[in-house]
This record gives structure tokens, C-alpha cells and sequence, in this order.
């Protein structure tokens, strides 16, 4: 089982992620508030600004202080640029 840091020393299951997107759109902002309200929601942000949406394959959303592009490099194995 591989695990990613998807900021601020918290670990994520890479093998559990199905997207990673940015939080600026609408619907994305949709499925933020619906998360929430099913108590599906996993905020890692530590009060910073969110960046990035990472949704799981158990309908869990996690919010990340990180950019998307840092959480695919590390998904990929690359280091942080």
C-alpha cells in the first residue's frame, strides 16, 4: 500500500484517490458542500486556502493546502519542483 503526504504530515492511500482537481469551479464547490452535509468530508487544510480537491472511491472528499499538480507528482513518484 503506497501512501502520499498530502500536506502538513497527513498521509493519503494512493491506491484510494480518483481525482484530483482544483477547487475553483462551481460544481467542485457543489460537491464540497454536499460532502459536508453527508459528513464525508476530510479537511487537511490547517486553515490555509485550499488548493486541491482529492476525491476517493468511498465518496469521501479531502481538502489539501497543496496544488494539484504537487499531489499528481507525488502520486507519480517525482519530486516536488
Amino acid at each position: 500500500m503506497k501512501f502520499i503526504n498530502i500536506g502538513f504530515g497527513n498521509l493519503m492511500s494512493a491506491g484510494r484517490i480518483i481525482t484530483v482537481v482544483s477547487p475553483d469551479s462551481a460544481p467542485i464547490k457543489r460537491i464540497i458542500q454536499d460532502s459536508k452535509q453527508k459528513n464525508f468530508l476530510i479537511d487537511a487544510t490547517y486553515g490555509r486556502r485550499c488548493k486541491a480537491v482529492i476525491v476517493t472511491d468511498s465518496d469521501h472528499v479531502v481538502l489539501s493546502a497543496i496544488s494539484p499538480e504537487t499531489i499528481g507528482n507525488r502520486l507519480e513518484g517525482k519530486e516536488d519542483e
